[in-house]
């Protein structure tokens, strides 16, 4: 990859080979964790336990939300770099797990690691790639995966561009995530599901309700199904919050309330979306992952 760096909407223009970008990226990918996953939503997980979404989460982010789950990874970039060879050998190794997809984490730092490595393997990994995303992509970076991913799962986290300085530090927020699920709502079409009901190629917009923003919430589901029809992508709403350090907004420093969930989740049904919801059992730290590098390094075979 070429310096200065411009892959997402931060543009820090970093040369990665001397200092990491604003998201944490360096000069290889750098990976957490790579295994089935149990909890993403039922069309990407299935319900046979011994399976599940091969889940790849990288480490670093474009967005860093100062609620993110995943802070370990995002703020504190835990994990540990990796050959485009040896990426390539851990989504063929999640494929023979017998993952229903390869899912790839907050992969935008490394989008072009990424594509070489699916290269490699192309012909021998037929299983649907996820794109999972906090949403601030650019398009034009999008385009690059076009033909690559199958399956975009991007949050859309915020509406009002105060309440994105605030919790993400990028008030442009809203707009920019908003142009990045077009594009791939132009790239993957309209929902395709196999006879297991697995999805196989199409687009699952995750919306996380934050505690008193409810009406920002609102405003957001309402310009997103005047833009893409409902009927084209799966809605998951969802309700685990779970902020891991004080919060300069008083609300946030709370849980989602009930009536604020199912409040949204009115407006949504109004509007016509379809998809998937969570109860408030899903607000809690045990349903993130262990970020231990599982399946990063190789595995020696017996001698």
């Amino acid at each position: 990859m070429s310096a200065p760096c411009s892959l997402c909407p931060r543009e820090c223009g970093a040369d990665r080979s001397v200092a990491p970008g604003f998201c944490g990226g360096g000069p290889l990918p750098r990976v957490a964790r790579a295994a089935l996953h149990q909890w993403e939503e039922p069309c990407l997980s299935g319900g046979d336990p011994a399976r599940g979404s091969g889940t790849v989460f990288f480490s670093g982010c474009p967005l860093k939300c100062s609620f993110c789950q995943n802070y370990q990874l995002s703020h504190e970039n835990f994990g540990r770099e990796v050959l485009v060879s040896r990426l390539a050998e851990i989504f063929l190794e999640l494929q023979q797990a017998g993952a229903w997809n390869l899912n790839l984490v907050t992969g935008t730092p490394y989008i072009p690691w990424i594509i070489e490595a699916l290269d490699l393997i192309r012909g021998q990994l037929v299983i649907p790639v996820v794109w999972n995303t906090g949403g601030y992509e650019k398009p034009e970076t999008l385009r690059l995966l076009e033909g690559y991913v199958d399956i975009y799962l991007p949050d859309l986290k915020f509406h009002n561009p105060g309440l994105a300085q605030d919790c993400a530090n990028a008030p442009d927020y809203f707009p920019v995530a908003l142009a990045a699920i077009q594009e791939m709502h132009r790239q993957a079409g309209p929902l395709q599901l196999d006879q297991n009901g697995m999805l196989r190629r199409g687009l699952i917009v995750r919306h996380l309700v934050l505690p008193g923003e409810r009406k920002d919430s609102e405003q957001l589901l309402r310009r997103l199904a005047e833009v893409i029809p409902v009927e084209d992508f799966y809605l998951s709403l969802m309700s685990q919050y779970t902020p891991y350090r004080p919060m300069t907004r008083k609300a946030l420093n709370r849980r989602v309330a009930t009536f604020e969930y199912e409040w949204v989740r009115s407006v949504a049904q109004e509007l016509g979306f379809s998809g998937f919801g969570q109860d408030r059992t899903s607000a809690k730290e045990e349903y993130t992952p262990p970020f231990d590098l599982t399946g990063v390094e190789r595995k020696e075979g017996p001698p």
